[in-house]
This record gives C-alpha cells, structure tokens and sequence, in this order.
C-alpha cells in the first residue's frame, strides 16, 4: 500500500474540496423553489424504488467534533412530538411514491438510538404504515454505544432492522476526554458480537483520524481494537476542524491537534493496517470485508454515492425525512427546514418543510455522472457518456481535459480516447481530480466552505 502515498503529490494537491455526496453540492440549494416542490420532482422520477432517510437530531451530550445538525437534550418527551410531526410529514409526502418500494431506509442523526424502545416502535409502525417496505429491505440505523445495552439491539432486529453502524472515534481515553465521548470499548465489542449472534448481516464502526491528542502509538491501539472486534464495515473520516461553522468545535485547542504531516501518518497508518487485517479500500474512505456487498460492487465497477456514502443500491429515489433531511426525487434535491421551530410551523400549515433545493439541468446531470463515476470507480467511461447525454465527450469538456493535463504528468491517471482511469495510487486524491468537472467551485464563496481532501 506504500505506493498510495507521496508526501510531495499529497501536499501539493491537500486543498479543500466537496465529498461529493452530490452535484451539485449543498451550497447550490437556494430557496427559490415552486409550490409543492416534492409533486414536481415526483413528476421526474424514474426511480425503481425508494431510499428512506430519518434524521433524528436528539443527542444525550455534546461530542466536541460534531457538525451534524443535532439537538442536546435529556428530556425524552422532545422526541415524542418529534415523532408526531414525522408522522405528519409522511401522511403528507406518501402519496407521491404508493408505487415505489422501499429497499433502503436509514435513521441517522444526532443519534437515533436516542429514541426509547417504545419511540423506535412507533416510529417503524408510522414507515411501514404509509410506505410499501421491500421483503429484501435493508434497514440500518447509526448508535451510540454509550446509551445501549443488548436488549436495546434486541428491539432493533425484531422490529426489521438488519444493518448497525456504531461510532467508535478512537477508544484512547485522553483522545475520547478531549472531544466528550468517553466510552468502553468492552461494551462496543459485546455489542457487536451480540449482534452477529442474533442475526445481524452487517455491522460498521466509524472511526477519525485527526482528532486532539491522536498519535499513530494511540491510534495503533484503536485499529487493533477494532481487527479484534471483526465488523464487516469500517468508515474512516478525516477530522475537519471548522470552529467558525462549528460552534461546539471551540472546546477543542488548535494546539491538541495533531499536525498536518502527523495527521496525513495517521491516515497512511489506518490504511495499511486495516488492509493487512483483510479490508479492502472502498472509495477514498471506507473499508469492508472482500465478501461484503460494497467490495463486491466495486470490483465490478457498479458502486455508487449518495448522501449516506458508498452505497450498493443505485437508481433510487432518496426521500429524506425530519429536520435538515435532503431528498433526491427525480431532477430535484431538496432540503427540509434545519430548525425544529420551522418544521413544526410548516407542517401545523399542513406544507411539507421543504426549504431549500435545486433542480438538475442537463450540464448538471452530465457532470454528475461523470464525477459520481469517478468518486466510485476511479474512472469514466467517455463512451458511454457521450451515448447517454448525446454528446461529444472531448469537445464538450475541452477545458476539463487539459485542466486534467497536469495530474497525468504527476502519474496519478491515464486519459484514452474511450475513458479516464485514476491509477490506485491516486485514490486519495479522487476529490482533486473529480473537482475538474465542477462547475461551481470558480465561485469564490465556496472554497472556504469545504473540508480538507486529506
């Protein structure tokens, strides 16, 4: 794996730049959208079915990293009209896709394990009331270990769900005091063998690297930890420190960082260990075990990304749920209100809270494909572009294509008359290379707004 990594092409190409979980990215929503904005796009769908997303906001405490959008709360009765407006929101969005089942549905937050036994049960009774729920359905939720015992993991498989994601971050106790999540790792790993044992198909742990007070001694530990635990999935996320956005970031000291280059250590040194524990590098950020869907999916060039990652499942409609949630129905995406005060006055108006959105037009639907086709598989099939969109490939990215002049001098692709492929060794600059085909980023006010590609 030595050869992913040279110090003088990462630094050189370490900028800032979008995940690209779409295209066009967030910050091209606006909230100049028609009346009833989710029939329009409905209307453009040609979806084989849906992806359900729920965004349950309420945290026990405040992790210091977070820049989700989240509600810090002890009071439970919170999530309980929470749940009725949800209800709401779905009485009133169901009827656009009666004919699509649903063959994903993720609750993410916040935290949604959050929710009490009797919560969770009322909110899956409200899903499979007003939508057709797929026999094959994958169901996954994100959990925080702290706040779980067996019998919580026990609720979940018997009301359906299949899929856990649990956020580890580090399990170094100075790392864990520093951004106020301290845990025990021996609850995570019980959980986890729990719940192989009752059925689980599939089990992912987060971890970041970047984070205050992180070596690569510490972060050793960390990755060992989590070979030792077995998960089928791993996500690694780089820390991206952004004070100014992230108010809850201010508790953390510029000076407990680690530095650039003892960061960009950190990375290479996650990488090469958990692919010698028997990963393979999905994407440019997760790993998974070579009989999971997502490395099947990428070696045979169909994995695909949305707003929840890499993801198997393509040609979807994405319909989002709850406060800040993004849907993608059609040539649309569409963002509901972020603040619980203008959910609420949305719904009591009997509106859905969609507040912000963009529709796709066609050079926006061309350069999606080609950058979702590089983030996923490291490489463009020119010929199949050019017969989808009708279109001269060459010619209609001729200032693309010597822009991307400079990253074949460096050796990290090869440009043929038929395709664009990305070398290995250049995966973690996918962002670099896919910002060619954006059309946005010549807009000053965006570059501040990304995170760091390393």
């Amino acid at each position: 794996m030595t050869n992913l990594f040279n110090t003088d092409i990462i630094a050189k190409y370490n900028t800032s730049g979008p995940r690209y979980t779409s295209y066009p990215t967030a910050l091209e929503f606006t909230d100049q959208l028609p009346d009833r904005p989710l029939h329009h796009a409905a209307l453009t769908s040609a979806g084989e079915g849906l992806s359900l997303y729920v965004h349950i906001p309420f945290c026990h405490s405040l992790c210091y990293y977070c820049g989700c959008h989240k509600i810090v709360t002890r009071q439970h009765d919170k999530a309980d009209r929470y749940i009725d407006y949800l209800a709401q929101e779905m009485a009133l969005n169901h009827t656009s896709f009666r004919s699509q089942p649903v063959r994903q549905c993720h609750l993410g937050g916040g935290t949604p394990s959050f929710l009490s036994p009797e919560q969770m049960t009322r909110l899956m009774n409200h899903l499979r009331h007003y939508y057709v729920f797929a026999e094959d359905c994958e169901i996954s939720i994100e959990l925080d270990p702290r706040q779980l015992d067996t019998a919580y993991v026990d609720m979940l498989w018997g009301l359906g769900f299949n899929r856990l994601s649990i956020g580890v971050q580090d399990v170094n106790d100075v790392v864990q005091s520093a951004i106020n999540r301290v845990q025990a790792t021996e609850d995570i790993a019980a959980l986890v063998t729990h719940a192989k044992h009752i059925g689980f198909s599939s089990v992912n742990l987060d971890l970041i690297y970047g984070l205050p007070h992180q070596t690569t001694d510490t972060f050793a530990k960390t990755l060992r930890v989590v070979g030792d635990i077995d998960p089928e999935r791993i996500s690694l996320f780089s820390y991206a420190h952004m004070p100014t956005r992230f108010a809850a970031q201010r508790k953390i000291k510029e000076a407990w960082l680690p530095s650039p280059e003892a960061k960009f250590r950190l990375m290479l040194q996650a990488i090469e260990t958990l692919s010698e524990q028997g990963y393979d590098l999905i994407g440019m950020d997760h790993f998974a075990k070579p009989h999971d869907e997502l490395a099947i999916a990428q070696r045979s060039g169909t994995l695909h990304r949305n707003f929840q990652g890499y993801t198997t499942r393509a040609n979807l409609n994405m319909l989002g749920i709850g406060i800040s949630s993004i849907s993608f129905v059609g040539d649309w995406y569409m963002q509901n209100a972020k603040t619980l005060n203008e959910y609420y006055a949305a719904l009591d108006q009997r509106t859905l809270p969609t507040q912000r959105g963009v529709v796709i037009q066609f050079d926006d639907a061309v350069r999606r494909s080609v950058i979702m086709s590089l983030m996923c598989n490291l490489s463009v099939d020119k010929i199949a572009i050019e017969r989808d969109f009708e279109i001269q490939f060459d010619d209609y990215f001729k200032a693309e294509m010597d822009s991307l002049y400079r990253f074949e001098c460096d050796g990290l692709l090869r440009i043929t008359a038929s395709s664009i492929d990305v070398k290995p060794h250049a995966r973690l600059l996918i962002r670099n290379i896919a910002m060619t085909f954006d059309a946005y980023l010549g807009l000053a006010k965006n570059h501040q707004r990304f995170s760091r590609v390393i």
